[in-house]
């Protein structure tokens, strides 16, 4: 393939050739994304239907639940429609949709669980003064601020993904995951899309070291309180964070960091599925376990 335009569809992992394989293929994915998708949209209900939950931490879980929503959505359906229908093809249009929003909610989650962090030091650090620094005008200007750096930084690392050469159409993974496409490339990254990786980088350091000091302020914080029901009260706010960035820096490395692959491998298709669908699924039930408010109102959710 002499360049990029040439490629009209590209083709996916395959999961198996064995069709009964493929259909098992389809009923697990199918399942996961029902039971994410149902989890996401309790906690979205929840918050925006009772207005005990207005207020800045249920904002922001809200957008992290709509977030990990749209996660699941761009790059499940096609994986089980193609187990389904027996096929590998997504259009180049169709991947690149799938790249850009998929960079989108990955990378306004990791925004998200930063401003998250800083509304828990507030919280803690600051009780005094949470009412006027967190108000309702600062948690919508954040939120804001959040979903336009996911969009700008989806659609800048999309552009450069695909200004690049590709040589082949074979995406050896089940979506079109960033290191798989750049694989593809004839003549090696360009600069636009270096500078992208780099600053990317840059940003995903600067997002995990300020929750790190931020966390490191607030534990010695409560550490001060004096009764235990109040570090317990002030610990049960902040360990849901706590284990959904754990889950997000270890989804990262697994996606990042592990040896790279150029043939098909089982392993590497499962290490892909854990990073992208098991913190979109395990998210909200994180936070609605260790939650008395959240698990009340969709204990009445339920009953209704």
């Amino acid at each position: 393939m002499e360049n990029q335009t040439t490629v009209s569809y590209f083709l996916l992992l395959e999961f198996s050739k064995n069709r009964h394989l493929q259909l098992l293929h389809f009923f697990f994915f199918l399942v996961f994304y029902l039971a994410g998708v149902t989890a996401n949209l309790l906690i979205i209900s929840a918050v925006a239907f009772d207005h005990r939950l207005h207020s800045p931490m249920y904002l922001f879980l809200m957008n992290l639940s709509l977030q990990d929503l749209g996660i699941i959505s761009v790059i499940v359906p096609k994986s089980m429609i193609n187990s389904l229908m027996n096929t590998r093809h997504i259009s180049y249009f169709g991947c690149v949709t799938q790249n850009f929003f998929f960079i989108c909610f990955e990378a306004s989650d990791l925004s998200l669980l930063t401003a998250m962090a800083y509304d828990r030091y507030v919280a803690i650090c600051n009780p005094l003064h949470y009412e006027t620094v967190m108000n309702l005008k600062a948690c919508t200007e954040i939120v804001i601020l959040v979903w336009f750096s996911g969009l700008l930084y989806g659609m800048l690392h999309t552009i450069g993904s695909f200004s690049i050469l590709f040589c082949s159409n074979v995406i050896n993974q089940f979506f079109c995951e960033i290191p798989q496409l750049l694989k593809l490339s004839c003549s090696g990254l360009n600069l636009l899309e270096v500078g992208i990786i780099i600053a990317g980088i840059i940003g995903a350091l600067g997002c995990f070291s300020f929750i790190i000091v931020s966390y490191t302020v607030i534990f010695k914080a409560v550490l001060k309180i004096p009764s235990d029901q109040g570090r317990q009260k002030a610990l049960s706010t902040c360990i849901p964070h706590v284990t959904v960035v754990f889950m997000f820096l270890l989804s990262g490395c697994i996606a990042y960091l592990r040896p790279p692959s150029s043939t098909q491998s089982y392993l590497d298709f499962g290490l892909t599925a854990l990073y992208s669908l098991l913190p979109p699924l395990l998210n909200p039930i994180i936070y609605s376990m260790r939650n008395k408010n959240i698990k009340h109102v969709l204990s009445q959710l339920w009953r209704f």
